[in-house]
């Protein structure tokens, strides 16, 4: 687990190819990253005095607050979930538990840690599957001998008792491999490698995948506790049979071989050690739980979610199904429009901990059409790709950009402010017809002019009615 090295400045820049504007808010989530990789290089003790400064972002919906969080844990490869406050209740009435946030954002360290794992162990692990897939596409002759079958029923229970599972290779040594079966294999094996028998058709075993997403969402998972671990040591998994493709069997035998070439103890510990200290939690919507002016019978629950969350920021122990882990030094971004309420009417406890405020502005004219054609796959981009692959070549006219912006800031105006999502809702609108036509058009090239933009949603954009109901 490595933290990022990046400067405060190269961050900003990786985030200016996907978000427009809001320097101030790229620059606090830069300083807090740059951070966390300056405590790592002091001494122990000292790093842990140094808790992270979390931040609140306060600005309307659609202006980035999510996308700057989500983009900053991709640049860093760091365990990132986003939750929204308004989901968890106060302890004691039904709802989420607070603590599930944390137990997510270690699935998804577990997750990180894999890949990275596999992607070490993958020559060995390709070569564990290419030497089944010969044995599979040759076959030999199973070795019959009834007086085994009692000593074999044995050696199951045996590898049971002590915690391990039936291994599939025992059945290697029941095989009866002749010169003309060896033969064969050596041919094919040479074959595999040459990439001759990638659509060749082959049928493995494999676990069930229904059986790994059966209580995933339990309630004892919310506690932490995995029933699945549990009972797949009482009894082997499910198996199913599948057909398919040499190239997808190589993939599903290498993933098998993975999961055998990781040390999962390690990758856990490693996982929850990278979650600790680079993990980071989005806290979306944070300013519905703050009762604001409105008195209501729902003040004191919101009251009671804000006192539950607060042991999570402050740093606690949480349990996970793979060990206890430790809050104090992820990093939380509070968001909110604050349109109802502000930060002072968060308790005085939990705003303490958000120490960092950073206000993101509201888009403007100018901001959209940096959106719609600045960013790394930009909206434009996005959309010329997708009606390229019918062989339909589109262009958009820079008047025509700059009448979608312009259109997307009055609706935005006249109607609820949703940020740079209003863009989706007029570009959608606006090549409706050609989505729909493309794949039945003989032309070759489409140019989108302002007179196009008109015709397709200006009409609607002017008439206040239809653009609440249509953009």
């Amino acid at each position: 687990m490595t933290e990022s090295t990046q400067t405060p400045k190269e961050i900003v820049e990786v985030l200016d190819q996907y978000i427009v504007g809001q320097t101030e808010a790229k620059k606090a989530v830069a300083v807090a990253l740059r951070n966390r990789y300056r405590r790592m290089q002091l001494s122990k003790s000292m790093q842990d005095e140094i808790s992270p400064k979390n931040l609140l972002m306060i600005g309307p919906t659609g202006v980035g607050k999510t996308e700057i969080a989500r983009r900053l844990a991709k640049i860093v490869k760091a365990p990132f979930v986003k939750v929204e406050a308004t989901k968890f209740t106060e302890v004691g009435y039904v709802g989420g538990d607070v603590e599930s946030m944390v137990r997510d954002l270690v699935e998804n360290a577990v997750l990180l840690e894999q890949d990275e794992e596999y992607k070490r162990v993958r020559t060995d692990a390709e070569k564990r599957a290419n030497n089944q897939l010969v044995k599979l596409l040759v076959p030999a002759q199973k070795k019959k001998n009834r007086q085994n079958d009692m000593q074999n029923l044995m050696n199951m229970f045996t590898q049971l008792q002590n915690g391990q599972m039936p291994s599939e290779n025992d059945n290697d040594d029941q095989e009866e491999v002749t010169d003309d079966v060896r033969e064969k294999r050596m041919s094919v094996s040479d074959k595999l490698r040459a990439g001759l028998l990638e659509n060749e058709q082959v049928e493995i075993e494999m676990d069930d995948p229904s059986q790994q997403a059966v209580g995933q969402n339990s309630m004892m998972n919310q506690m932490g506790i995995d029933l699945n671990d549990t009972l797949s040591g009482l009894m082997p998994k499910k198996k199913i049979k599948r057909t398919v493709p040499v190239s997808e069997a190589r993939e599903i035998l290498i993933r098998q071989a993975s999961e055998e070439l990781v040390n999962k103890a390690d990758l856990y510990h490693n996982a929850i050690v990278r979650a600790e200290n680079t993990g980071i939690i989005f806290i979306d919507e944070i300013d519905k739980i703050a009762p604001g002016k409105a008195q209501n019978s729902g003040e004191v629950s919101r009251e009671g979610v804000q006192r539950d969350i607060l042991p999570i920021v402050e740093g606690s122990q949480v349990n996970t199904k793979y060990g206890p882990v430790n809050t104090d030094h992820m990093l939380f971004i509070g968001s909110g429009a604050f349109a109802e309420s502000k930060p002072s009417d968060l308790i005085p406890e939990l705003q303490g901990r958000f120490p960092i405020r950073v206000e993101l502005n509201d888009l403007n004219k100018d901001d959209f059409v940096k959106i719609l054609t600045e960013p790394t796959n930009s909206l434009v981009k996005q959309y010329t790709a997708l009606i390229g692959t019918d062989n339909i070549n589109v262009t958009f006219t820079i008047e025509a950009i700059n009448r979608i912006a312009e259109i997307a800031t009055q609706v935005n105006h006249n109607t609820d402010n949703i940020g740079a999502r209003r863009l989706h809702t007029i570009l959608e609108k606006l090549l409706e017809d050609i989505l729909y036509e493309g794949p039945d058009m003989q032309m070759g090239d489409i140019t989108i002019t302002e007179k196009y933009v008109d015709d397709k949603v200006g009409k609607l954009a002017g008439n206040k009615d239809l653009s609440r109901y249509i953009l």
